[in-house]
């Protein structure tokens, strides 16, 4: 993808080193060995058309925002989370940036804190690579969403290092309902 996919960054915080469990590792390697359903990969094409319009004010380039949209249908689905929170999530973060640098030093798309590849990844890892940043971004919001039991409010805040606060997760889900909900 081209380095200009969006405007600059806001400053996403994480917590510390010691707050991870060995369960995330499993999360990041995981993927489905089923072929899709066709119901499923119906849905999947619905839901790339109804967002593919949505994206082009963030994502210009039609085959960038093709090959965006792709990564994190298959990386939400990968991680059990919504797509289209995904997206929100982007949104606020990075303005769907790759190079997006924070003020607290997190990188890329989903503004993933450098320690993080310590914890799940490789050090070769490249968190400027919107793909692999997808996919520690998915991986690190399911996991809170398991630590949060599914509250998606506290999750978010965890994502964002704001825990106990709401100023975060309501600008996710502000963007969510402007930009990317699709009533259903």
């Amino acid at each position: 993808m081209a380095a200009a996919l969006g405007f600059s960054a806001p400053a996403t915080l994480a917590e510390p080193r010691h707050a991870v469990t060995p369960g995330l590792r499993a999360t990041l390697d995981g993927v489905l060995d089923e072929m899709p359903s066709a119901a499923q990969i119906w849905a999947s094409r619905q839901w790339l058309s109804a967002m593919e319009p949505r994206l082009a004010r963030f994502v210009p380039d039609s085959e960038m925002r093709a090959l965006l949209l792709q990564h994190v249908y298959q990386e939400a689905q990968l991680a059990g989370i919504a797509p289209d929170i995904v997206l929100a999530v982007i949104q606020v973060e990075s303005a769907f940036q790759q190079q997006a640098v924070s003020s607290a030093g997190a990188l890329g798309l989903m503004q993933i804190m450098p320690f993080w590849v310590a914890e799940l990844g490789r050090p070769a890892d490249d968190l400027f690579d919107p793909l692999l940043n997808l996919r520690y971004g998915c991986t690190i919001l399911a996991h809170y969403l398991a630590v949060e039991r599914g509250d998606l409010t506290r999750a978010l805040a965890r994502y964002n290092g704001s825990r106990g606060e709401t100023w975060y997760p309501e600008r996710v889900m502000r963007a969510w309902k402007r930009h990317w909900w699709i009533p259903r």
